[in-house]
């Protein structure tokens, strides 16, 4: 049985300018000390898939509309505010896109990283502070005892988002959600990251949903990919057939734009266009305007393509225009 199972899950947010279809009938899956990624470009509706899950939409004007989020037998998406409140944090825990805008920047890093003992294991005064000063060491933080009483502004970015996984994993959560962990980072902060986050789930068996619009990651730590595009899923299949095999346009779009895949002087490849407004979605087929890789004219228009099962354990968008191979 899955850790966590959501399905149909759609959420929306109710402006003036209209309903933006932020997210459309998502279903995935994730097991226990897996690591999920969620991929696509800026606007596909991932962090609004997450965010969904844990309570942190805004509510006006989002609005969840239907689906299922069953998390050990909870449904997350139904679940009173005092009851999600015991989850979130405890058992499901978050590391933000941004730790400069994520971490307080008026409280100290030791008030910051005792809170969700003090609320969810009742662990308090030095007690609380001793656990903070490890977790500061198990994240690589070079005297945390000097550093535990610092602000974050003097922290380093990468440190910065060390004490992000610290307070993450404090509680010794069973599903890690991170959203965009190693943006704004150097490469080899990035990996440093990477590789910290991987070794304290290893420890702690923990499950991960990652978050982000690069492959590169995605095919060194996940298990299990799922690509978004337009608020709607597009493929999921296990991390190493994705790779050899994508299905859909839009996969084989994203990884014909990872500049290394180019000869060095090779013109890059970009995808056209952007993607649809979604307070006003194509009725048909999302991705028909940018389809270069496929065959555009025989795209679904009149409803959009369903999402199911092309090969075994590979799901993608059943739509012939974006499936067509334009290479063949």
């Amino acid at each position: 049985m899955a850790l966590l199972d959501v399905t149909h899950l759609t959420t929306r947010f109710h402006t003036r300018n209209g309903i933006v279809r932020a997210v459309e009938d998502v279903s995935f899956s994730v097991e226990k000390g897996q690591t999920v990624g969620i991929v696509g470009e800026s606007g596909s509706g991932k962090s609004v898939t997450c965010y969904s899950l844990v309570g942190l939409i805004p509510q006006p004007p989002g609005r969840i509309h239907s689906g299922k989020a069953i998390f050990d037998g909870v449904d997350l998406l139904k679940a009173d505010p005092k009851h999600l409140r015991r989850i979130r944090g405890k058992r499901i825990s978050m590391i933000f896109q941004d730790p400069m805008t994520s971490l307080n920047p008026y409280l100290k890093i030791s008030t910051q990283l005792t809170e969700p003992l003090e609320i969810h294991d009742g662990v308090k005064g030095k007690a609380a502070l001793h656990k903070a000063i490890d977790a500061l060491a198990e994240v690589g933080i070079a005297e945390p005892e000097k550093r535990i009483d610092s602000y974050p502004h003097e922290f380093s970015g990468g440190m910065r988002q060390r004490v992000m996984i610290a307070m993450a994993l404090i509680t010794r959560p069973e599903l890690l959600i991170c959203d965009e962990p190693t943006t704004a980072l150097d490469v080899t902060v990035q990996k440093q990251v990477l590789d910290l986050i991987k070794d304290r789930q290893k420890e702690l068996d923990t499950a991960v949903i990652l978050i982000t619009h690069d492959l590169a990651v995605v095919h060194q730590t996940c298990d299990l990919v799922n690509v978004m595009y337009a608020g709607r899923m597009i493929e999921r299949a296990e991390t190493k057939t994705l790779f050899n095999h994508p299905l859909h346009a839009y996969t084989r779009a994203l990884m014909k734009s990872i500049p290394a895949t180019h000869a060095k002087g090779e013109l890059l490849y970009t995808i056209p266009g952007t993607p649809p407004d979604l307070s006003d979605p194509p009725t048909g087929c999302s991705f028909h305007e940018r389809n270069t890789l496929g065959d555009p004219s025989q795209c679904i228009m009149d409803s959009p393509p369903e999402f199911g099962e092309i090969s075994p354990d590979h799901f993608a968008q059943n739509c012939p225009g974006c499936l067509a191979d334009k290479a063949s």
